[in-house]
């Protein structure tokens, strides 16, 4: 698969159209599980928005949101989050879902109205250009989906720009922590054998990540990893790697790969 910004979005799209109309878990079989989220939240919450929303952490936990507050989650998908949030802001508070693939956008209607939830909106945009305007949002969520946009700097700034002052960042994603600097093949490499729709080839390092939020405006920021993969969650596609790393080496390689929270400011 080419990696230039377009193929990455047809082939991000393509994928979770796949998962939108046949089922099936976002990202990778375990790279991004069910984590975080309590029996009782899922419980409120229709099956076919769980059955294909669970990120790599709970994002609307994460944010500590509060009654009244309006929301922006990034990547809604199914509306999971969309619809866990709407619960935590309450009837005066609003929540927005923005996804880049129209029939995730379509379900997650059809999950809202199952739920009878109002205060939710869900509309279609892209991540670098987001369809709201500036300062409209008190917090923005998101799970498992900016490592998937290729110009995350432009997604960041484009988080930024929504945001009121004061208004926060917090989000759920894969990072690489450190770095994937040490092996015996070049990092390039390294990516092309990872899948980018599996949350794995366009996942950011901690350091660039850090990098990213800082240029793109933001103070106080927060990293904080969760979990690390394993060896069976890591996904591949095409590149015999484990010839190449062996078993040691791949199970490092795996264990770079971070389900990490992140939280930042727009400052005041």
């Amino acid at each position: 698969m080419s990696d230039s910004p377009e193929s990455v979005r047809q082939d991000v799209r393509e994928h979770y159209t796949q998962i939108a109309e046949t089922g099936g878990s976002c990202c990778g079989p375990d790279t991004c599980g069910c984590k975080g989220y309590s029996d009782a939240e899922l419980a409120l919450i229709p099956a076919e928005a769980v059955a294909i929303g669970l990120g790599c952490g709970n994002p609307t936990a994460l944010a500590s949101l509060a009654s009244g507050e309006v929301v922006l989650d990034l990547g809604s998908g199914g509306g999971l989050d969309v619809l866990l949030a709407s619960q935590r802001v309450g009837p005066s508070g609003y929540v927005y879902g923005v996804d880049t693939t129209p029939a995730m956008i379509d379900l997650a209607r059809r999950n809202a109205a199952r739920a009878g939830v109002r205060n939710v909106e869900f509309l279609p945009g892209d991540l670098e250009n987001l369809p709201l305007p500036d300062a409209s949002v008190d917090v923005i969520i998101s799970n498992c989906v900016v490592n998937l946009t290729p110009d995350k700097l432009r997604a960041l700034r484009e988080a930024f720009r929504v945001l009121r002052p004061g208004g926060r960042l917090a989000i759920s994603d894969i990072v690489i922590d450190p770095d994937l600097a040490g092996f015996p093949v070049p990092e390039a490499e390294l990516r092309r054998s990872l899948d980018w729709a599996a949350c794995a080839a366009g996942a950011l390092t901690t350091s660039a990540l850090r990098a990213a939020l800082t240029q793109a405006g933001f103070a106080d920021i927060d990293l904080e990893v969760v979990s690390r993969t394993t060896t069976d969650d890591l996904p591949r596609h095409g590149s015999p790697l484990q010839e190449r790393l062996g078993d040691d080496g791949l199970r490092e390689l795996a264990h770079r790969f971070t389900s990490t929270s992140i939280k930042a400011r727009r400052p005041a």
